[in-house]
């Protein structure tokens, strides 16, 4: 959703704008673009690779844009080390996993690439899929199945991983893929039986869900009046969150304790939401499958 980011972005010339999901580089890229000599980019990603990769574009010699290994959980501190706080107008969060994190067999995200069972975002750090894998207790990989993969069939995998492992570790994606085709007893049209399962691994190492709800607050700290955050998720609990969140973070709210109302009593929102959830355009589909599950959320600070 390349186009209808930059739209609700609306770049100003001399603003300073936040790319929280550098990837490959495209949304940065389309920013600087539209930047004017006195515009500022601050771009990280939390994967080494994506980092790695962009020392090979252009834009990382531009005295405009600035590059930095972290994850966007840290927004905030990364922000105030540049002295941007309270300055920045427009942040954009294009969550999920990057085609090439997908493509790459080593990076042991995708079940229809055999591959090392890593899934971690960051290689550099935290522990594998493998590993948490190997460690972690049945009714606590039955929750993260049912709540992050939104699994019908939590109960049925994990038990069948759980006697996997005591027998030999599960060190493949193609051994937890097929391990779990074995075991789910009905197929949904048009999709693998291991999607839902490695989608809730990789959200629970990767701690997912934490991040995005931790800087979503940062951001209306960052934010200057009037500058937009721009939010595009892939699946139902992301756009959840945000979702949830720019409702409750626009519009009147008050203490329920205290009546009657006085208007000193009532908070006001600090987020007004710009128009309901943009879908990826029924071209771009046909030109990215990826894109068919694509919401994206738009939001002012007042």
């Amino acid at each position: 959703m390349y186009a209808e980011a930059m739209q609700q972005l609306a770049i100003k010339s001399d603003g300073v704008y936040l790319d929280c999901t550098f990837g490959r580089g495209g949304h940065s890229k389309g920013i600087l673009d539209l930047l004017g000599s006195n515009g500022q980019l601050l771009a990280f990603d939390r994967d080494a690779d994506a980092i790695n990769a962009a020392c090979a574009q252009v834009m990382v010699s531009d005295k405009r844009f600035k590059l930095k290994h972290s994850c966007f959980s840290q927004l905030e501190n990364i922000v105030n080390s540049e002295d941007l706080a309270g300055r920045v107008d427009g942040i954009l969060l294009d969550l999920g996993v990057s085609s090439p994190q997908l493509d790459t067999p080593e990076r042991g995200f995708s079940f229809l690439r055999d591959g090392p069972l890593d899934m971690r975002m960051d290689s550099s750090s935290g522990v594998s899929a493998e590993q948490w894998l190997f460690s972690v207790d049945e009714k606590d990989l039955v929750k993260v199945l049912f709540e992050y993969g939104e699994e019908k069939f939590a109960r049925r995998i994990a038990r069948a991983i759980i006697e996997q492992r005591v027998k030999s570790p599960i060190t493949t994606t193609k051994q937890l893929a097929d391990l779990i085709e074995d075991v789910v007893p009905i197929r949904e049209k048009h999709k693998h039986p291991a999607t839902r399962t490695f989608q809730a691994i990789r959200i629970e190492i990767n701690k997912e869900l934490d991040e995005l709800s931790t800087v979503l607050e940062q951001a209306i700290r960052v934010l200057a009046p009037e500058g937009k955050l721009v939010v595009i998720s892939f699946h139902s609990l992301e756009d959840r969150i945000v979702k949830r969140f720019i409702r409750n973070e626009s519009g009147a709210k008050h203490n329920p304790g205290k009546l009657p109302i006085k208007e000193i009593d009532i908070l006001k929102g600090v987020l007004k939401k710009a128009g309901k959830g943009f879908k990826a355009s029924a071209q771009e589909i046909s030109q990215n499958t990826r894109a068919r599950s694509a919401v994206m959320r738009v939001a002012e600070k007042i």
